[in-house]
């Protein structure tokens, strides 16, 4: 069967097509996404270089769904229509050790007889630190064998994260890759991939800059004497020589003299 010629009522019933496909993918409804296929479908997601065909896409969308109902993507433009065929762009971005991460996407979106039909699906990474704009060199073949598509890659950031900030597993001193991927629920190379070509730090410099942060929070908060090395170690600090080169490399200080710029602070306030 051939496609329908483009047309007014074509691009029409296209637009209706893809936004209840769209509302579906936004309220997490994954019997609706999967009802708007059609028996043909050909899902080719680039950035894996995979292609999927219906009896494969259900895992793959329910791994790729928002975590949340109030949970986004950031449309880089409107939804735009062309006969049987639309075009949505969309971002998601992350925290990396250099500034922003994105991964900008975009999506064809071919309809027939009233269901996807072709689903071609783009993305490619970008590093957004102010210096620096340009794009990064494509993330295959390694991510195809990983089984991640973008969407994924951005929720192993969002679950690494929250595993950081709630559980706090960088106060222990012996802490490893291994850990952290079993805890978040990922395998060590997804992990390690995540980490050294996503957000382009190693798991040691991650890790130190957790603790790092959380030395710093106590020195802010602390109203005695601080014992900087103390601190250190209470954070997971195993080495004072890492832990020297980690403080200045972030604050442009030692220890030492950033500890008496907040005693000096205090004092400035309690005699205001």
């Amino acid at each position: 069967m051939s496609l329908p010629d483009d047309g007014p009522e074509q691009t029409q019933a296209t637009g209706e097509t893809v936004m209840r496909y769209h509302l579906c993918w936004k309220y997490r409804d994954l019997d609706g996404v999967m009802a708007l296929y059609h028996p043909d479908v050909r899902y080719h997601d680039f950035f894996q270089n995979r292609v999927m065909v219906l009896a494969e896409l259900r895992e793959y969308v329910q791994k790729s769904m928002p975590r949340a109902a109030d949970e986004a993507l950031e449309h880089s433009d409107r939804i735009r229509l062309d006969g049987n065929t639309a075009f949505i762009q969309y971002r998601m971005t992350l925290r990396g050790s250099q500034g922003l991460v994105s991964f900008r996407a975009s999506e064809a979106i071919t309809v027939r007889d009233g269901l996807i039909w072709r689903v071609n699906e783009y993305a490619s990474l970008v590093h957004e630190a102010a210096h620096d704009t340009a794009q990064q060199p494509p993330l295959r073949p390694a991510v195809s064998r990983l089984g991640l598509s973008a969407r994924q890659l951005s929720f192993m950031a969002q679950d690494l994260q929250t595993y950081f900030e709630r559980q706090q597993p960088y106060l222990d001193p012996e802490l490893d890759l291994q850990q952290v991927a079993k805890a978040c629920g990922y395998t060590r190379n997804q992990m390690s991939y995540l980490l050294n070509k996503v957000l382009g730090q190693s798991f040691y410099r991650y890790v130190n800059q957790a603790r790092l942060r959380h030395v710093l929070a106590a020195m802010d908060a602390a109203v005695a004497p601080i014992k900087v090395d103390e601190v250190a170690f209470s954070a997971g600090f195993n080495s004072i020589s890492a832990f020297y080169t980690c403080f200045r490399q972030h604050t442009g200080q030692s220890p030492k003299a950033y500890a008496k710029q907040i005693s000096l602070r205090a004092r400035t306030q309690d005699a205001g």
